[in-house]
């Protein structure tokens, strides 16, 4: 059926240390530009912070992450924080969480047609009295067309697919078979260069079809980096991030200039990991 639309699950990976009002604007950003190519139909979002094993400089913990996280989400009535990637005691390829939360959707799609596929008992007794009542025809509930599960999509921003770029951060084949089984929906400042990056690249330029590339005219150039700089010298995060982040942040008195030293002269997990794997390291070029 071509007037059918792909169900699409949006998946952003990443610190949120803290969570700004960009991150959230990445989603709406993401659903209007699916939408509009009349293809698809976002049904989720799904903020998925990454663990405190990523040791990441400045990284506060986990718990206080996804608590931001969700506080931020609160209003939100589809985007949502999924605590299951920061709670692993060591770090996970973003390919592992991708594949996670498809593998929970498809669960979660076979267990709903197995519901509605179930007759209602308690129907039983009144069909014993009408004897000459034929079996109910199934026909009209029955799910026209298989419907295929929903696409996990990764959500990211422009400097998320440039990192693919950097030596020993992402092994190559994990890059193929996020473009090639999933997909990236990848925001970019208007003129950025992504596209010239994706170019450049035989794997992102094969797979491109399945890289979405949306246009952000309305830019936004907050970022967690700057938010915890703001905080460290005392200065207002207000109308950066969520009020509700804002109070969060205040009463636990989190960024500090020894919580950005955190981590400080430690390798990062996935350069830890990858690192003796010499052989991607030129990855793209």
């Amino acid at each position: 059926d071509p007037d059918r639309k792909t169900e699409v699950v949006l998946l952003a990976c990443g610190s949120f240390n803290p969570i700004t009002n960009m991150h959230l604007r990445l989603f709406e950003l993401a659903k209007d530009y699916l939408h509009e190519t009349g293809k698809y139909k976002v049904i989720k979002g799904i903020i998925s912070p990454v663990g405190d094993a990523y040791k990441k400089k400045g990284l506060i913990s986990a718990n206080h992450r996804v608590t931001m996280a969700k506080l931020a989400t609160k209003n939100s009535d589809w985007v949502e924080v999924d605590d299951w990637e920061s709670c692993q005691s060591e770090w996970l390829e973003t390919l592992k969480v991708l594949r996670y939360h498809h593998q929970k959707l498809l669960s979660a799609d076979v267990t709903n047609s197995l519901q509605d596929a179930v007759p209602i008992t308690k129907l039983g007794r009144k069909r014993k009295q009408e004897p000459n009542r034929h079996e109910p025809i199934k026909k009209k509930n029955q799910s026209p067309v298989v419907k295929s599960a929903p696409q996990v999509k990764l959500l990211c921003g422009s400097d998320m697919v440039e990192s693919f770029g950097v030596p020993n951060l992402w092994k190559l084949e994990d890059i193929t078979e996020i473009v090639e089984k999933h997909g990236l929906v990848c925001i970019s400042r208007a003129g950025n260069n992504v596209q010239k990056f994706i170019y450049e690249s035989d794997i992102l330029w094969r797979h491109r079809n399945n890289i979405h590339l949306v246009e952000e005219w309305i830019t936004n150039d907050i970022s967690s980096t700057k938010i915890r700089r703001a905080l460290r010298r005392g200065q207002s995060i207000r109308y950066l991030v969520p009020d509700i982040v804002r109070a969060y942040i205040e009463k636990n008195k989190l960024y500090s200039p020894e919580s950005e030293d955190r981590n400080a002269g430690v390798v990062l997990a996935p350069l830890q990991k990858h690192a003796s794997d010499s052989k991607d390291s030129q990855a793209l070029n």
